[in-house]
C-alpha cells in the first residue's frame, strides 16, 4: 500500500505485520497514519509495525505511532505494537527488539473477541446495530451494558444514515470490563459535538447522547472516510443503578 514517495507501507492480509520501507519524513506523517488506521480497521486484531526497514529522518515520527497505538487502546479488537531493532524503548506504544518478541507478544495476548456487521445507509440499520450489540453484551457477560450501548450505536449508525449517506460497518469488542463500539463510513464530514443543545432545538442530540452513556468517544479520520467510536464501562452502569 504506497503511502508517501519516500515511504511505503506494505500489508499482508495473511500477516499480522505491517512493514514501513524507505524514508519516513514529516512530509510523510499524514500518509503513514493514514495507511496504518486503514489497515488496523481492516483487520481485527493487533498488528506489528516493522520499523527495520525504514529510516526515520524525525523523531516526531514517534509521536505518530504513539497517537496510532492510542486510536487502537479505543477503537474495538485493535491492537499496535513496533518492531525497531535500534530505536530506543518509550513510554507509549509497545517497542520489541526483534520479529520474534514481537510475535510471541501476539501470541500470549488474549484472542480478539468481535462481532462486526456491514450495513447500508438505511434506517433499519439501527435495528441491525442494536441486534448485534446485544448479541455481544449477552456473550460477553456485560448485559448492563447493552442498553447504553444500543442507545450509542443508533446514533452513530442513524449520524451515517442522515449526513454521511454511505455504506457502513459496525463493529464491537469487548475489553476487560469495557465495550468499545465504532461504526466506520466512507464520508470525510466529522460529527460536531457544541455541547448541550437548547431545549427549542428539534435534532442535534445524537452525539449529546453518545457523551451521556459513554465515558469516551471521537471521530478518527481515515484517507477514505472515518470511524466514529466510543467505550462504555460496566462500572459505570453499576454505580448509576446503586
Amino acid at each position: 500500500m504506497p503511502t508517501d514517495v519516500h515511504c511505503l507501507v506494505e500489508t499482508d492480509e495473511s500477516s499480522a505485520v505491517i512493514r514501513l520501507t524507505g524514508v519516513l519524513d514529516r512530509a510523510g506523517f499524514d500518509a503513514v497514519r493514514g495507511a496504518l488506521l486503514a489497515r488496523l480497521w481492516q483487520r481485527p486484531g493487533a498488528a506489528i509495525v516493522d520499523l527495520s526497514r525504514v529510516r526515520i529522518d524525525d523523531p516526531a515520527a514517534q509521536d505518530v505511532l504513539d497517537e496510532v497505538h492510542r486510536v487502537a487502546l479505543d477503537w474495538p479488537a485493535a491492537g499496535l505494537l513496533v518492531f525497531d531493532p535500534a530505536g530506543p524503548p518509550n513510554l507509549g506504544t509497545p517497542v520489541h527488539r526483534s520479529l520474534d518478541a514481537a510475535h510471541a507478544a501476539l501470541r500470549d495476548a488474549p484472542l480478539a473477541a468481535v462481532l462486526t456487521a456491514d450495513l447500508p445507509p438505511v434506517v433499519a440499520a439501527a435495528r441491525e446495530a442494536r441486534a448485534l450489540v446485544a448479541d455481544g453484551c449477552a456473550r460477553w457477560g456485560v448485559p448492563e451494558l447493552a442498553e447504553p450501548a444500543s442507545i450509542a450505536v443508533t446514533e452513530m449508525v442513524n449520524n451515517v444514515v442522515a449526513h454521511a449517506g454511505t455504506p457502513m460497518t459496525v463493529r464491537v469488542a469487548p475489553r476487560d470490563s469495557t465495550l468499545h463500539l465504532a461504526v466506520r463510513d466512507h464520508s470525510g464530514r466529522r460529527p460536531a459535538y457544541a455541547g448541550l443543545a437548547p431545549v427549542t432545538s428539534t435534532g442535534g442530540r445524537g452525539l449529546l447522547l453518545i457523551d451521556t452513556v459513554a465515558r469516551r468517544w471521537g471521530s478518527t479520520p481515515l484517507p477514505d472516510g472515518k470511524v466514529v467510536w466510543c467505550v462504555l464501562h460496566a462500572e459505570d452502569e453499576t454505580l448509576l443503578r446503586n
